[in-house]
């Protein structure tokens, strides 16, 4: 009985272990409703896992940079943020900026990414895209392991 015990507790042990390392990569997305990326972030916040941003994380996933510590965000060479103003559907189905949407997006950025931004114009209807040497002087650069799961 405590060799069953025991190796039960090392099961659970090395599942906690393997929890704790486990990466998610972000590959392609183009975003979505703001509300569904909120509350997927905050699982991934409160699980410990690392983030690898390996391609496009546009609109609302760009939350990411605001919910996930900074330490557990990576990117690789290939990863591209893009950025724009919230927006709603108005009269007749056309998109209207929101400005309150707009600017809890804005404040939920580090705050290097806020200057970047604001450089840039701030959060318009217009797409921004940051990548290259920018995006990599502010996270760390990142190696695909590949035991990462895609995060689409």
């Amino acid at each position: 009985m405590k060799l069953l015990t025991g190796l039960l507790a090392a099961v659970v042990l090395l599942a906690a272990v393997g929890a704790c390392n486990a990466t998610v990569r972000i590959a392609d997305d183009r975003g979505g409703r703001i509300g569904n990326y909120v509350d997927r972030y905050e699982y991934l916040r409160h699980s410990g896992q690392t983030v690898i941003i390996d391609g496009l994380c546009a609109s609302a996933c760009t939350i990411v940079l605001g919910a996930i510590p900074h330490d557990k965000i990576c990117v690789t060479a290939n990863a591209t943020l893009g950025f724009h103003a919230a927006w709603d559907f108005g009269a007749h189905g056309r998109t209207i900026t929101n400005p309150v949407a707009t600017q809890m997006l804005y404040s939920s950025y580090p705050l290097q990414v806020r200057r970047w931004i604001s450089r840039r114009g701030g959060l318009t209807p217009q797409m921004i895209f940051l990548r290259g040497k920018q995006l990599q002087a502010m996270y760390r650069p990142c190696y695909l392991d590949t035991q990462a799961s895609t995060n689409r």
